[in-house]
């Protein structure tokens, strides 16, 4: 059981980062595999059931109480694995005061101030776990998706920070994923004309952190930073496309600049909005040379961006048009996961157990830099 108890952080919250987080703290991979979200989602299912929390698992008792009934969890990991989880506390003390010294915080899922915009439309597939840097404050301020391609022309480069900069004029937060091209571009034009941002990163939070552009908006509270990724995780596909959701999610309402068509991240996070997750109204860039990727996501029910020339204008479509958040059916919209235990009644357990890899495309190093450099 833990080899050390925490001083800073909820008991609860230890547990689930224990449970939940690979704790890479300097190294290349996690000493054991952390609990997917399918995985822990049946687990604190079951707690909940039997009116006990993640922190009780901190207790040895806790977990000989599951003995009998982990065959019906429905998981293919062991009961041995959840100890051996339990077991790294000095590893997450070493994790945290590594962290600590990078102005990183972390935030678990029944925290009070963990962000409701996630926990109302992403309900029991909000992350168990995330860290950011930055106003956490602002992961509930909503604003403006803008995403699209890595690689684009100069003259989209333009249009985008453009839409940054007129967002800023109106007070609208720009939430994008922090890589090159159309990402950066958005948050820069945003942060240039004294606008704010959040950067949904799906990797490298800690070099994000360290990064001498963004040490002025992240200070003065222009700039947050987020990830439901260890901070010092490297890229893969998959982490690509559950930053995309969480990119939506924190929105309340979301531009594509431009998209391949029939693949790529942001096709199939477009997509994913589109047909199934619905968490902020899509729109789609209409002046211009748009290509088949922008005209297939108009066809799949995006809507066209209206170009607004005025602050008011896009206030407009940005607020005005968003559709409400819905509440969850016995339970209190804004309560999912903030009492204990960790799940509320009424939320149904997910299917998979493992995350979707991303269109089956060659995995790449990401490549975060300052939005406010180049």
């Amino acid at each position: 059981m833990p080899d050390v108890r925490i001083d800073g952080i909820s008991p609860n919250a230890q547990a689930i980062l224990l449970l939940t987080a690979p704790l890479l703290a300097g190294r290349s991979r996690p000493s054991v595999r952390p609990l997917s979200l399918g995985d822990y989602n049946k687990l604190v299912r079951h707690l909940h059931d039997t009116e006990k929390q993640p922190a009780d698992l901190l207790d040895p008792e806790g977990v000989r109480e599951l003995d009998n009934a982990w065959s019906g969890l429905k998981t293919r990991r062991t009961l041995e694995d959840v100890r051996r989880l339990l077991e790294r506390g000095f590893l997450l003390a070493q994790a945290l005061e590594r962290w600590s010294a990078r102005a990183i915080w972390v935030v678990t899922r029944p925290d009070g101030d963990y962000p409701d915009r996630l926990r109302k439309k992403m309900r029991n597939k909000a992350p168990p776990v995330l860290y950011g840097c930055g106003d956490r404050a602002a992961l509930d301020g909503g604003g403006l998706a803008v995403v699209g391609s890595r690689k684009v022309n100069e003259e989209l480069t333009e249009y985008t920070e453009r839409v940054g900069q007129l967002a800023a004029e109106a007070q609208v937060q720009i939430v994008s994923g922090g890589a090159r091209g159309v990402d950066q571009a958005a948050m820069r034009g945003s942060l240039e004309a004294g606008g704010r941002a959040v950067g949904v990163l799906g990797n490298n939070l800690e070099r994000a952190a360290l990064d001498r552009g963004n040490r002025e908006p992240l200070m003065d509270g222009r700039l947050v930073l987020v990830s439901s990724f260890d901070p010092a995780v490297r890229f893969r596909g998959w982490q690509a496309m559950e930053r995309n959701k969480q990119i939506y999610a924190l929105a309340d309402a979301a531009l594509v600049v431009n998209s391949d068509h029939g693949h790529g991240g942001t096709w199939a996070g477009a997509t994913e909005q589109l047909g199934k997750l619905r968490y902020a109204p899509v729109y789609v860039r209409s002046n211009g040379e748009r290509g088949r990727g922008l005209d297939g996501l108009v066809a799949r029910g995006a809507g066209e961006w209206r170009e607004p020339k005025t602050p008011s204008e896009l206030r407009e479509i940005v607020f005005d048009d968003a559709s409400p958040v819905p509440a969850l059916a016995g339970s209190p919209q804004g309560e999912l996961f903030r009492s204990e235990p960790e799940v509320a009644p009424g939320v149904s357990a997910v299917r998979e157990s493992e995350p979707a890899v991303l269109d089956e495309q060659p995995v790449v190093e990401d490549d975060f830099e300052s939005p406010t450099e180049g």
